[in-house]
């Protein structure tokens, strides 16, 4: 045997070694267990109930999401945990198993662009493309769930508060003002309603007005969340008259929408300029094509 073949010989007993030892930690390693109690046990059955690709591959989720709790990522953890709360805990996920969640998508996204590659005689690096969309469609996915409940919230917020400052002017409390909001709800899945049951939540369990508030302004960072969390504060410690307050956060509320409404109208017609520009420049090149290509056969 010579030296090139001995060589040969020994990286694939090393590589058929790997894979048999990362095999046997793969089999070894119990899946993670899914979410039961809190508002991420809840919104994983929903999930779950809900069926769909989510509910079909929810114990492989787990399962990878084993692994990955094994690799040092605590970066990517931090901001995965991050945006999860900002969504709404998204499906009920944990940190790994978004993670998890992103290597099954790029895995199969990537078998697609191999087929894809090979039917239509392609060099592997569609596949390696496909792989790089499938990664990062979970986070994508995510991110649009996170904006849609923070224009949910922000929507809803001056409406609500007008009710809230209402029940509080017919004699109840801040806290029974808001009970009354979230048991009166027509939806019981929108995204505000389900932050105020939070903070109710939180009060039940001995937390104050202000860290239940503020938790609130933690999962939802939107400037009107923050201005509301901190009007109700503010006039907690001065002790102002908080159904005023309310009245007049509101009015403040709609008084933004209503400016930023005003303002993404005059941006949406300079945007439009670009579109028409190339609009009237095709129909000048439709109708003076003809005699432009005329006079060029004529020799002008």
């Amino acid at each position: 045997m010579t030296p090139t073949q001995a060589i040969g010989w020994a990286g694939i007993a090393c590589v058929v070694l790997g894979l048999l030892i990362g095999t046997y930690t793969a089999a070894k390693t119990p899946p993670v267990e899914a979410p039961r109690t809190g508002n991420r046990g809840v919104k994983r059955r929903a999930a779950l109930a809900a069926g769909g690709l989510f509910a079909s591959i929810e114990p492989l989720v787990r399962l990878v999401a084993a692994w990955m709790s094994r690799l040092p990522l605590h970066g990517l953890r931090r901001r995965f945990d991050q945006q999860l709360v900002h969504g709404g805990d998204w499906l009920g996920l944990s940190a790994d198993e978004l993670l998890a969640l992103c290597v099954l998508s790029a895995a199969a996204m990537g078998a697609v662009g191999l087929v894809g590659a090979h039917l239509l005689e392609m060099g592997p690096i569609v596949a390696v493309l496909f792989a790089g969309i499938g990664a990062t469609l979970p986070t994508t996915r995510l991110s649009g769930e996170i904006q849609d409940r923070f224009k949910a919230i922000n929507r809803s917020l001056p409406a609500a508060i007008d009710l809230v400052a209402l029940c509080m002017g017919a004699g109840l409390d801040f806290p029974g003002s808001l009970r009354q909001y979230v048991d009166k709800a027509p939806r019981k899945d929108h995204p505000l309603v389900e932050e105020f049951g939070r903070i109710l939540q939180e009060l039940e369990v001995g937390r104050t007005r202000r860290q239940a508030l503020e938790s609130f302004s933690v999962r939802a960072p939107t400037e009107a969340v923050r201005d509301f969390v901190g009007a109700v504060v503010q006039a907690e410690e001065k002790g102002n008259p908080l159904a005023e307050v309310l009245r007049i956060q509101a009015g403040m509320l709609r008084m933004r929408r209503s400016v930023a409404a005003e303002e993404n109208a005059a941006r949406a017609g300079v945007m439009m300029m670009g579109p028409l520009m190339l609009i009237f420049a095709a129909i000048v090149l439709l109708l003076l094509g003809p005699f432009i290509l005329r006079g060029m056969k004529s020799g002008f």
